[in-house]
């Protein structure tokens, strides 16, 4: 994870995007990382930490029905974090962290150690299903380590398909008769 907060500025950097975050289980850790790198006010945008429902709800939009049906630790509540942080901010990426760091808190089906991480942009959305070991400092700094892996892949995405399409040949439009 040493070099990811660096390699993230870069691509950010490179990219002119910016980012927000909304995190949850990991109180702000994500976008602690983020802004270790000199430089990051250029990119970073701000962070809310949506430890409560409420906060989810008024702060990041996301919907009373979701956290009924689904939890507030699940892939939906983790997407709608992303969008409601990226839009919230007027962000160009957004991130949202939700899970159970423990020790307690685990139930069937989502166990300590359970985080979805959001990520939405205009171009994707993504999230994603993780079961951490260890302890809770252990389970916060995977996650955030998980966070940053996404964002990087998703930028590289990006810039690879932006490549390719400077890249590719222009199409000739048929010639009608």
């Amino acid at each position: 994870m040493n070099n990811a907060p660096k390699r993230l500025s870069n691509l950010l950097t490179g990219a002119g995007l910016t980012i927000a975050t909304a995190e949850s289980c990991t109180g702000g850790m994500l976008g602690s990382l983020v802004t270790s790198v000199g430089g990051s006010s250029a990119y970073f945008l701000g962070g809310i930490i949506a430890y409560s429902n409420g906060v989810k709800l008024r702060e990041l939009g996301v919907k009373q029905s979701a956290l009924r049906r689904c939890g507030a630790v699940s892939s939906t509540v983790a997407g709608q974090m992303a969008a409601g942080v990226r839009k919230r901010f007027g962000a160009d990426i957004g991130v949202g962290i939700t899970g159970i760091a423990g020790p307690a808190g685990g139930v069937p089906g989502k166990p300590v150690g359970t985080v979805f991480i959001g990520v939405a942009c205009l171009e994707a959305h993504l999230v994603r299903r993780f079961l951490f070991r260890g302890g809770r400092q252990a389970v916060r700094k995977a996650a955030c380590a998980a966070a940053l892996d996404m964002l990087v892949e998703l930028l590289m995405r990006l810039e690879s398909a932006a490549k390719s399409r400077r890249c590719r040949p222009a199409r000739r439009r048929p010639r009608w008769p």
